[in-house]
């Protein structure tokens, strides 16, 4: 993967600019528009600086953004003070609002009033399309201390690409603006911004039609969407899984169900799912990680996440960190394991500066590592070896991995980065601990030209794709020949036609074991046949050992890991906890989350249509069973049902939730249950009319009550009287209500009519034989319990007895 180049190049000339002037004119005189909408958040200021920010799309830019009271109309306006770059201005993203081929209307008002600037100054509205693509929109000329009109259209070019679209306003660019700062920096104001036109059609959409992971199935983790370069981590007991968000980009055409290609570069996102049991996982939807709109701004893609947890200052914080393209990688802080998040930093944690990085091609695959005495370290890198090496070595050993330690703050470096000498590797590395032994784990390289062409590889040296691994007593230290094996073959292997590649690993241990996480395209197979577009789906399997230490090579499946436990129903749980799904789709809703707390985000099941389900894989319902079950839903149209079933998607149906309430609003619903007992699968089937039928919050089972009981002991035995065998019964009522007592055996009955709390009933049956057999006597209780009557029935055993 390549990192895009995003320095600033001169764009613009007087020819450009005054053809653009014409265009805007002719656009104006003969533009009509469709579906007009205002495409602007806040063009008026009245929310403060809501949805704009500083324009941040070259290292150099900056400034400051306020409000002012100094407004053309309203409240507000925007204050920009402090500018470094001539385009350092107001700045909103309109990604996803706008279309190539497209004609807008742009209007706003901007003033300047700098006593030594000049009298006349001229401004632009400018969209940036990502890297170095620049456009000058509309533009105007400001007097001095007078508010100025920008009134024109633009269009987007027809082969323009829009995954990245931000308008902002500027001054004329020049190379060197410091050198006459109020000429070309001064300070200014702007009001009642607005652009319309027609938005962009509805995306296609992302909803995975099929049963993408089959019921009885543990692997691929998910069936309703993708993630890659899945890193495993444990915390209080819970796994978590950060993925790299592949769905971002997923876009299946809606005749032919086929996406084009994955595209890495428009990836900013990080998915995350956990789960106690391996098998049913909750979906936490997406950490907006990069991009304009994400927690580090300054960063632009999140690839390959890696996790850890630290106490710094007395504090317990989680660090996320992330690949910020190819060309470095960077951190981002946790309160927990799901957020909220925040950047610590305002420039990445690994790029070129970083000490003994020097000769790594790609500075990304940031995978963190606490040791147990607390020290911690950054294992990164990978990609094309340096060309200064002989071309076997650049094949053998390519040398492009590091590892660095972490400063105590987890979010700085100490010292220099050591270079691990992995053989034949491509990317990926990640380290866990057994014991006093420190495991790394990598993905092997292609071959090809940027590893010295057709080279020999050495003897028991990993081939393409595979995940090799070392083994060192020191992390500062991984020399060629601490290299052990082949910890997983490629995937394709296992997975067959459309699933190679290359692979993201990382191991975790939980409860005593030790698990191995991968990727492979098997929900994407699942959909499209043997075809594949890239998209990668998280699969896990157990990873276990040879008595001196070395791995037993990982087998692919898609029955992938044993349940760890059964899952608990008897509490509120996210209706986004999945083992099974056909045709469901996950959404964040305001508001926290019922099961994680306030600060935790809330997704819900929505996109349900008649014919989807849900499932969930052994549910301890227990011997009494569950009597109700209750679900949070928010009803889209009449007529919707949720339908309780057993075992499998078209089981028994053990109830039937009605699905009632007023339209759009969020309501509980119930049904009660028959059946829902043991451990069983359960799925939620979901019908009702054609299209959207509701949308799913929580579910929560209600235990059924055990049947009542009586406290009572009784005990049986048998003695001798004159040469005859006698056998005895006793009944004690250790409840807190009077009883009545029958005893039956075969020398007879004997009825007591009430027995009251901590009283006995005794009797000793005569049976005029010198020798009985063992046998039983049985007590018949019954009492009133509540106004109810409860009645139980208790075997007293006793032994063999010879009286002669």
């Amino acid at each position: 993967m390549q990192q895009q180049r995003r320095r600033r190049v001169p764009r613009r000339t007087l020819a450009g600019l005054a053809l653009a002037a014409l265009m805007t004119a002719s656009f104006a005189a003969t533009t009509s528009y469709a579906a007009e909408e205002e495409l602007i958040l806040n063009g008026g200021f009245e929310n403060g600086t809501t949805s704009w920010f500083v324009n941040n799309g070259n290292g150099t830019d900056g400034g400051t953004l306020a409000t002012t009271t100094d407004a053309y109309s309203g409240a507000n306006a925007a204050s920009v003070t402090g500018r470094t770059t001539t385009g350092s201005g107001p700045m909103q993203d309109l990604t996803g609002k706008v279309s190539a081929g497209q004609t807008y209307a742009l209007k706003a008002r901007i003033k300047y009033e700098n006593a030594n600037g000049p009298a006349t100054k001229q401004f632009f509205a400018t969209m940036h399309y990502g890297g170095s693509t620049y456009t000058n929109l509309v533009n105007v000329t400001a007097t001095k201390g007078q508010w100025a009109y920008f009134n024109g259209t633009f269009t987007i070019p027809a082969g323009q690409s829009v995954s990245t679209a931000r308008l902002f306003f500027e001054t004329p660019w020049t190379q060197t603006p410091s050198t006459a700062p109020d000429t070309h920096l001064m300070d200014f104001k702007l009001d009642d911004v607005s652009v319309i036109g027609a938005p962009p059609p509805a995306a296609p959409s992302k909803t995975i039609e099929v049963v993408g992971k089959l019921p009885g199935e543990h692997n691929p983790l998910l069936g309703h969407k993708f993630g890659a370069d899945g890193f495993g981590f444990v915390d209080n007991g819970r796994v978590y899984m950060y993925m790299t968000n592949d769905t971002q980009g997923y876009a299946p055409d809606p005749v032919t169900g086929i996406s084009a290609g994955i595209n890495y570069g428009n990836i900013n996102q990080v998915t995350l799912i956990s789960s106690t049991d391996l098998v049913n996982w909750t979906d936490h939807g997406e950490i907006q990680v990069a991009g304009p709109n994400g927690v580090a701004p300054f960063t632009g893609n999140s690839w390959a996440p890696g996790m850890a947890k630290k106490v710094v200052n007395g504090v317990e914080k989680y660090f996320l960190y992330y690949a910020n393209g190819g060309g470095s990688s960077n951190v981002i802080t946790g309160d927990s394991p799901i957020g909220p998040w925040t950047s610590e930093r305002t420039s990445t944690l690994i790029n070129g500066s970083t000490p003994g990085a020097q000769g790594v091609s790609w500075l990304f695959d940031p995978a963190p590592f606490v040791d147990d005495d607390g020290e911690e370290y950054l294992f990164f890198g990978g990609g094309p070896a340096s060309t200064s090496m002989p071309a076997a070595e650049r094949f053998n050993n390519p040398k492009n991995i590091r590892v660095i330690e972490l400063g105590d703050d987890m979010i700085s470096t100490e010292g220099t980065a050591a270079v691990v000498d992995a053989p034949v590797a491509f990317e990926a590395s990640q380290v866990f601990k057994r014991g006093d032994k420190y495991y790394l784990s990598y993905s092997s390289h292609f071959g090809g030209s940027d590893f010295g062409g057709n080279q020999t590889p050495l003897a028991g040296y990993p081939g393409g794709g595979q995940i090799g691994y070392m083994m060192s007593e020191d992390p500062m230290s991984w020399p060629k020949e601490a290299y052990a094996g082949v910890m997983f073959p490629n995937q394709s292997q296992f997975f067959g036609a459309g699933t190679g590649g290359n692979n993201h690993q990382s191991v975790f241990e939980y409860e005593g074991k030790y698990y191995f996480t991968y990727h492979a395209p098997t929900l994407n197979k699942r959909i499209n046949g043997n075809t594949t577009q890239g998209y990668r789906s998280a699969h896990i399997e157990e990873l276990t050992f040879k008595e001196d230490g070395t791995v037993n090579q990982v087998v692919g499946t898609y029955a992938g890991v044993d349940q760890v436990r059964d899952f608990d129903p008897f509490r509120v749980f996210e209706a986004e906890t999945l083992g099974w799904t056909k045709g469901i789709a996950t959404a964040k809703v305001a508001g926290g989350s019922a099961e994680f707390g306030a600060t935790a985000p809330n997704l819900v099941v929505k996109d349900v249509d008649n014919g989807d389900w849900t499932g969930l894989s052994s549910v301890a319902f227990g011997e009494n069973g569950a009597a109700t079950v209750t679900a949070k839903v928010k009803p889209l149209q009449a007529g919707g049902k949720i339908q309780v079933r057993l075992g499998a998607p078209d089981g028994p149906v053990a109830g039937t939730i009605e699905v009632d309430g007023a339209t759009g609003a969020w309501t509980e619903v119930s049904a009660e249950l028959e059946g829902a007992t043991g451990s069983q699968d359960v799925y939620f089937a979901y019908t009702g009319p054609s299209g959207d039928l509701f949308e799913v919050d929580t579910i929560e089972f209600a235990e059924a009550d055990a049947a009542p009981s009586l406290d009572v002991a009784v005990i049986a035995g048998t003695r001798c009287v004159a040469g005859k065998a006698v056998v005895t019964a006793q009944a004690t009522n250790n409840d807190d209500v009077a009883i009545s007592v029958s005893f039956d055996s075969s020398f007879g009955a004997k009825s007591f009519a009430s027995v009251a709390p901590g009283k006995n009933a005794v009797h000793a049956f005569t049976t005029r034989l010198t020798n009985v057999p063992a046998a039983s006597v049985t007590a018949h209780v019954s009492a009133s319990v509540d106004g109810a009557p409860v009645s139980v029935e208790v075997e007293a055993p006793y032994d063999a007895k010879s009286c002669g």
